[in-house]
């Protein structure tokens, strides 16, 4: 236990016992600054690890099941009759592969168990929501990564104990999902705690690029460990989240108060002109505030929207996240297959697109004052890019590369925006009256409402792959097209409210 005091009155608060042994044994001191620092360092690092271990599934895939599909393809899905003039070129069925996946139903069976995952996933965020706006952020974290590594390494040992139960690997991921389900909440409440509105789109979109910087590392070290044996793959990364995690427990100051800082400090509360609101406002409004309930949560205005439309724009993302390297590897690229290895290290590019996608949307949201319009704009621009990237993939590396960094510019930017400033924004939104305990519940409705998404999603793909991947892209066209159309009514009020505020400023002009 630390002590420290706060408003004059001595309090004992539950410090990480890391910064104990550094602040009794090196004299060191952690003031408001060097703590957002290791917030959000630790935090970046924390959701790194979660999105490494989910991204090991896709990169294995093409071991597990080692089918090869068509070389040549039509960009968009058209009639039987038409589709014979085409000339369609196959490759034979590779032999190999992971019993039972290496079967003609493997894809499909590989489907179910992304679904199981997310499924369990989607439905514990809800719970875990409602969890983290009631238990210490730190240990629900920390519990939810080393779970993540214990049944993510299990997975692997099917390999060294030679499992070939569907009903095994099923099982495993159902329990992976449950234990991954804590973290975005969790981390999301964490980053919140500690910083304002002020610039929250461009920090938080910096601070999202551990998606794709998850998914990319996960990528690399997977494919690295392909070539000593699949279950590596998952093996390494789930003693890296677990150790992650560790260090989570022993260093990650949840709140301020944790360490016995002042909330009222200048440098925590954000300016109350313009358009800043006050994330915190004061202890005593905090200490009466309740944690506000599930179904008042979904009644906090822009909720709703952002939910559902979050559901469809997570269905294209994870879509790409469970199945991108899969397609790659069954698909010719310049006349030519590539290995499970490359594929999956091609597929990275995606993610660099996310990482800029994230930022971009997150600057031009603060700069526009307007999550609606960006997220829209953004959402409605992948869909000619999801058409391009289907129909001219395949020319040559270059132009795959291309626009696959170009379709994760645009997919991941909204999905990073509406998970981290918008639900932030909503977690503190001015009908709560100053309650910040909605903080976890309302990230966790709007990430589980997407999460939603995101197990129908690898699900579809995993039976209309089996008949066209032509299939696949008009089913990702239509849910980007469907995120776009949800927000309309909030882009109208935004719109409204630009030009309303563009003509007082004209009318105050003209009087001047």
């Amino acid at each position: 236990m630390c002590q420290s005091s706060e408003f004059g009155v001595q309090a004992i608060y539950r410090k990480p016992l890391g910064l104990c042994f550094l602040v009794s044994i090196w004299n060191a001191t952690f003031n408001f600054r060097t703590c957002q620092t290791l917030v959000l360092v630790l935090t970046f690092f924390s959701y790194t690890s979660y999105h490494a271990t989910r991204k090991t599934t896709s990169i294995v895939k093409s071991v597990l099941d080692p089918k090869k599909e068509e070389s040549g393809f039509i960009p968009w899905p058209i009639p039987n009759s038409i589709h014979l003039f085409y000339s369609q070129q196959w490759k034979p069925l590779q032999t190999g592969g992971w019993a039972p996946f290496n079967n003609p139903s493997g894809t499909a069976m590989l489907g179910v168990i992304d679904v199981a995952f997310l499924s369990v996933y989607s439905l514990g965020m809800f719970f875990a929501g409602h969890l983290g706006d009631r238990l210490n952020l730190r240990l629900l974290l920390t519990i939810g990564m080393v779970g993540t590594g214990f049944f993510t390494a299990l997975f692997g040992v099917g390999y060294w104990l030679n499992v070939h139960s569907f009903y095994y690997y099923l099982l495993v991921q159902i329990f992976a999902g449950l234990f991954q389900s804590t973290g975005w909440p969790s981390v999301v409440a964490v980053v919140v705690n500690w910083f304002g509105k002020r610039k929250r789109g461009l920090i938080m979109g910096i601070w999202n690029a551990h998606t794709s910087v998850g998914n990319i590392s996960g990528s690399l070290i997977a494919s690295a460990l392909l070539t000593y044996g699949w279950g590596w793959s998952f093996a390494v990364p789930g003693l890296l989240i677990s150790a992650v995690g560790l260090i989570v427990f022993l260093f990650l100051p949840e709140s301020p108060e944790v360490v016995g800082i002042d909330k009222k400090d200048s440098l925590l509360m954000p300016s109350r002109t313009g358009n800043d609101e006050p994330l915190l406002e004061g202890k005593e409004e905090k200490i009466k505030g309740q944690a506000v309930g599930f179904i008042e949560a979904w009644g906090i205005p822009g909720v709703a929207p952002f939910a559902f439309c979050l559901f469809f724009s997570k269905l294209v993302a994870y879509t790409f996240l469970y199945w991108l390297p899969f397609y790659i590897s069954h698909t010719a690229i310049g006349g030519e297959y590539l290995s499970n290895s490359k594929a999956g290290a091609l597929s990275t590019f995606f993610d660099v697109g996310g990482v800029f996608g994230g930022i971009l949307a997150g600057h031009i949201s603060d700069h526009l004052d307007a999550r609606a319009i960006t997220a829209a704009s953004f959402m409605y621009c992948a869909i000619p890019t999801l058409f391009l990237y289907r129909a001219y993939g395949s020319i040559s590396l270059f132009w795959n590369v291309a626009f696959m960094i170009i379709a994760g510019l645009f997919v991941n930017g909204p999905y990073a925006l509406i998970t981290t400033a918008v639900s932030a924004d909503l977690g503190t939104h001015g009908s709560l009256k100053g309650n910040s305990r909605a903080l976890a519940t309302v990230t966790a409705i709007i990430d589980g409402t997407g999460s939603v998404g995101a197990a129908i999603g690898p699900l579809l793909t995993g039976y209309l792959s089996t008949q066209s991947w032509s299939t696949v892209f008009t089913m990702l066209t239509a849910a980007a097209l469907m995120a776009g159309l949800l927000l309309t009514k909030l882009v109208a009020t935004e719109v409204k409210v630009k030009l309303r505020a563009r003509r007082s400023s004209r009318s105050e002009e003209s009087i001047i």
